[in-house]
C-alpha cells in the first residue's frame, strides 16, 4: 500500500471512499513498473519511493542510508520509561544514518541538544536533508567523525547507537533487499563485534555521571554477554518485535576495559 500511495503522492491515510477511484493510464504505468521493481529486483519500497516512516515521522531515504527500522522507535517514543528517570539535556545518536533517531527523539525531548554522528558523509547528506524537512536545525547537530573521534569533549546524559553489527557471513545469509542498503552501515569485523566493543570501551568517557548508553546488537546478545561476563547488561524487551537493544549506566562500563 505505501508503494503505490506513495508513487501517486497520496498520504497513507486517505478516506476508504478514494480507493474506488479510477487511475489514469500514466499512473497506472507508474505503478506498475514500481511493482515489477519490487518483485523482480527485489529493491526495497523504501526506496522506490524515496520515503520510510520511523517514530511516526516521514523521513527521506534513499541508498545512501539504511532504511529506519530499529525497534529502538519504540524506546523513544516511550521516552525511554524505565531506563531513565531523568530529562536528557544532550543526546548523542551514534552512527546516525538518516538521523531518524536524532530527529525523532527531537520531537519527544524539546529542550534537549542532540549530536548526530556517522562516518559516511553521504550519510550525512541525507541526515542533513531530514533535518531541514523536520525544522530542527536548532536543536540536532550533524557530525562527520569515525565514531568518537571527532566528538566534542562534552558530556552526555545519553548515548543511543544503532551502529553496524551483522558478520560478513551473516550478511551472505540476508535476504536480497538488505544488499540494496550501503556495507558500511550494516557490516563490521571481528564477527560483527567490531564497532559495538569500541563504543562500549569508549562512551563512558563522554558520558555524563548518571548517564546512560543504549545500543542495538541484534543477535549478538549472547556472545556479548559472555565477552563481557563481569558487565551486567539491561537487555530491553520491545512489544512491537526486534531483539538486541541493551542498557548500561556510565558505572556500570567502567568495568569495559580496551
Amino acid at each position: 500500500m505505501n508503494l503505490i500511495l506513495s508513487s501517486i503522492f497520496l498520504p497513507l491515510d486517505i478516506p476508504d471512499v478514494l480507493f474506488s477511484s479510477k487511475l489514469t493510464f500514466r499512473e497506472k504505468k507508474l505503478i506498475l513498473n514500481l511493482v515489477k521493481k519490487r518483485v523482480c529486483k527485489k529493491i526495497p519500497v523504501a526506496y522506490l519511493i524515496n520515503k520510510s516512516w520511523f517514530c511516526g515521522h516521514q523521513f527521506y531515504v534513499d541508498r545512501r542510508v539504511i532504511i529506519p527500522k530499529s525497534p529502538i522507535g519504540e524506546l523513544i517514543k516511550n521516552r525511554f520509561k524505565d531506563i531513565i528517570d531523568f530529562y536528557p539535556k544532550n543526546i548523542l545518536d551514534m552512527c546516525t544514518g538518516s538521523a531518524c533517531i536524532a530527529i525523532s527523539c527531537s520531537y519527544e525531548f524539546l529542550k534537549s541538544k542532540i549530536d548526530a554522528v556517522d562516518i559516511s558523509e553521504n550519510a550525512l547528506k541525507i541526515a542533513r536533508k531530514n533535518i531541514l524537512l523536520h525544522g530542527v536545525s536548532n536543536s540536532v547537530r550533524l557530525i562527520h567523525s569515525n565514531l568518537f573521534d571527532k566528538v566534542p569533549e562534552k558530556k552526555y546524559d545519553l548515548i543511543i547507537s544503532n551502529p553496524p553489527y551483522v558478520s560478513k557471513n551473516e550478511f551472505r545469509k540476508l535476504p536480497q533487499e538488505y544488499s540494496y542498503e550501503p556495507k558500511v552501515a550494516l557490516i563490521a569485523e571481528e564477527n560483527g563485534l567490531k564497532i559495538i566493543r569500541k563504543i562500549l570501551e569508549i562512551s563512558k568517557n563522554f558520558l555524563s555521571n548518571k548517564g546512560v548508553l543504549i545500543c542495538e546488537v541484534g543477535t549478538n546478545s549472547e556472545i556479548i554477554s559472555n565477552k563481557y561476563p563481569r558487565t551486567v547488561f539491561n537487555w530491553i524487551a520491545t512489544k512491537n518485535g526486534g531483539e538486541g537493544i541493551f542498557s548500561i549506566s556510565r558505572d556500570k562500563l567502567k568495568n569495559i576495559k580496551k
